[in-house]
């Protein structure tokens, strides 16, 4: 059966559905249960003979939402808790994978950009950290301490401190998406050019690899999650710019349900970066350098197996229903 002819036969059936729907007329669940059915039905066959056309986007539109009505006074479960970090959170990081990968590439392009400016200007370290700044770590280094600014601070203060400013970094790069992702954009960015100029300040000066695993200690966590939460805010973006089959309102809420999930996610991440910036990057130079190793691939390997290998195993045909 040609598409045309298929949705001539079934556009009234359609209509009426998504009127009761628009309407919240009151159905009995056998009565739900039947047009879920339907639905689920019809958007079966048109995935098989007319995949990825705008029919196909809005049967499965029409079935999220009655799928939402008969589950949304289910009594939750108290196991809610656990299967929110366990499913939810990994696949609203599936549904936002592409995103994700493009902050990444975002963020690595200004690191590159940063090292360069600083490999041809070395003052660029001046105009990003500050006079003082550099001149306190050219100190620390000729007292033989090149990462003496983590042992500044009293440990307790550090670790507030510095949580709490990860947490709002993150943040700003997440609703920077509602600006059509210009902000978010900015965010990675500016954190990438001071990375990469900060982090070559140290190669000209002969201690990379002192200030790598001393900086990754914290940073493969809190330098990930950062890049994650530009990732969800892409995904806002993304959802005003280009909303598909939905409004723009309809598409906005429903990415900002999933990055916000991300985001709750990133909490705990923060917190344990945040943990180990002030308690165990502070003691870089007592550490054995396969203890420092061990934590830096420990982090990427949590991080990358959580938010990309794991939501592979959770139905990710299901997760792409709904992608942005």
């Amino acid at each position: 059966m040609r598409e045309i002819s298929f949705i001539k036969k079934n556009a009234n059936t359609w209509k009426e559905i998504e009127e009761k729907l628009d309407k919240k007329s009151d159905l009995s669940a056998d009565e739900t249960a039947d047009l879920y059915i339907h639905l689920t039905d019809d958007l079966a066959y048109t995935r098989s003979f007319y995949p990825n056309t705008n029919t196909s986007l809005y049967l499965n539109q029409l079935a999220s939402h009655i799928h939402r009505r008969i589950y949304k006074n289910k009594r939750e479960e108290s196991s809610r808790f656990i299967t929110f970090f366990t499913k939810e959170i990994p696949i609203a990081a599936y549904q936002t994978r592409k995103q994700i990968l493009t902050s990444f590439i975002i963020f690595m392009v200004s690191v590159m950009i940063g090292a360069l400016c600083q490999q041809f200007e070395p003052a660029t370290s001046n105009y990003i950290l500050g006079d003082a700044y550099v001149n306190m770590t050219i100190e620390n280094i000729e007292n033989g301490d090149p990462m003496g600014v983590y042992r500044s601070d009293s440990k307790p203060e550090m670790f507030f401190r510095i949580g709490t400013n990860n947490i709002k970094v993150a943040f700003y790069a997440f609703i920077g998406g509602i600006t059509l992702s210009l902000f978010t954009v900015y965010a990675l960015f500016a954190n990438g050019i001071m990375l990469g100029a900060f982090q070559w300040f140290f190669v000209q000066k002969g201690y990379f690899w002192v200030s790598f695993s001393t900086i990754f200690i914290h940073g493969a966590l809190e330098i990930s999650a950062i890049v994650i939460a530009g990732g969800a805010g892409l995904a806002l973006g993304n959802s005003i710019l280009f909303p598909r089959t939905y409004t723009r309102t309809q598409s906005l809420v429903e990415a900002a349900k999933r990055a916000l999930k991300i985001m709750i996610g990133l909490i705990p991440i923060f917190i344990v970066a945040a943990y180990l910036e002030s308690f165990v990057t502070h003691q870089y130079k007592e550490l054995p350098e396969i203890f420092k190793i061990a934590i830096i691939v420990f982090s990427l390997a949590y991080l990358v197996t959580y938010f990309y290998v794991y939501p592979l195993s959770l139905n990710p045909s299901e997760a792409d229903d709904h992608i942005q």
